[in-house]
């Protein structure tokens, strides 16, 4: 009898012809949400009134005295670099800031500057699979989180152990600063600032799934996450603000526009429930993600500053 090896989608079932397109279409999804790309995504249309303010930050960020600062010398998988920025004036206090997702070191220059204007020795990495550190995966704040231990102990040595450091974050650069804060983190490190960050990942990817994608959590979720055990060793169940947040000894400050369509502002009000440390919460009308600055730099200002000097 001959036998017929050929495999086509004439011998596959209906099931099997679902269960292949929901594999592939996963890994599609797992390449477009979780793949470093080497360039800035534009911003969304609501931010594009902003451009004009934004690059003149980027002209002072480019142009300020700064120095290199890096992690993991010679390992070129871990390698990860920050560009830090010494206060005018002989200072004691430090802020190190995180970027969001897709973001780089040089999109926080707004907030580079406010706290270097406010005689801050400023700190701002490039996270991994960001700008210039290495890494072929964003791990969505994960790894970051260990990362920031590391930038925090080095910012210590380098300054000096009577230093005081706060930690600043802005969407997935918020939600790394949540999870930061339930590791070991130096005693210097005196309070926190989330704008915008997510409650986890895994409540992320399905809230984007439906909002953008329309597609049930399952199995696609499933699916993700045992491609990102295999890239980057851990399920996306166990990236989690909430579950960090649980451990913060740490005074907090929540930021969170009102009409954040992309990280949804219960996020915030979940992750400020949890916390038993100091607290406070801004939810900041008509913003959308990332928007709270912009609307009102001044005001931004005068919430960030009257929060965190009471630490500092």
């Amino acid at each position: 009898m001959r036998r017929d090896y050929r495999i086509g989608l004439s011998f596959m079932g209906p099931v099997t012809l679902a269960a292949s397109g929901l594999a592939i279409l996963s890994a599609k999804l797992y390449d477009y949400a979780f793949r470093r790309i080497d360039y800035v995504p534009d911003a969304s249309a609501d931010k594009q009134q902003y451009a004009e303010k934004y690059f003149e930050y980027v002209k002072w960020y480019q142009e300020v005295p700064s120095s290199t600062w890096s992690l993991n010398q010679g390992d070129p998988e871990n390698y990860i670099v920050a560009k830090y920025i010494p206060a005018d004036r002989p200072s004691k206090k430090s802020v190190i800031i995180a970027h969001g997702y897709k973001g780089n070191g040089e999109t926080m220059a707004n907030f580079a500057k406010m706290f270097h204007d406010w005689g801050y020795h400023v700190l701002v990495p490039d996270d991994r699979g960001h700008g210039a550190s290495s890494g072929k995966y964003i791990n969505f704040g994960w790894i970051d989180r260990l990362d920031y231990v590391q930038w925090s102990q080095l910012m210590v040595s380098k300054l000096g152990k009577d230093i005081n450091i706060a930690l600043f974050g802005v969407s997935m650069g918020g939600a790394t600063v949540q999870m930061a804060s339930g590791e070991h983190l130096p005693p210097q490190v005196k309070v926190l600032v989330s704008d915008c960050g997510y409650s986890s990942l895994e409540e992320e990817l399905v809230f984007l799934l439906k909002q953008q994608f329309h597609l049930p959590k399952q199995p696609i979720t499933g699916i993700v996450s045992r491609l990102n055990q295999k890239r980057l060793g851990f399920p996306i169940s166990v990236v989690s603000s909430t579950e960090q947040l649980k451990k913060n000894k740490l005074p907090i400050l929540f930021i969170h526009g009102q009409l954040d369509r992309f990280v949804p502002s219960w996020m915030t009000e979940k992750s400020y429930s949890v916390v038993t440390a100091p607290k406070a919460k801004w939810i900041v009308k008509n913003a959308t993600h990332a928007e709270s600055y912009w609307i009102n730099p001044l005001r931004y200002h005068y919430h960030v500053k009257h929060f965190i000097e009471k630490f500092i």
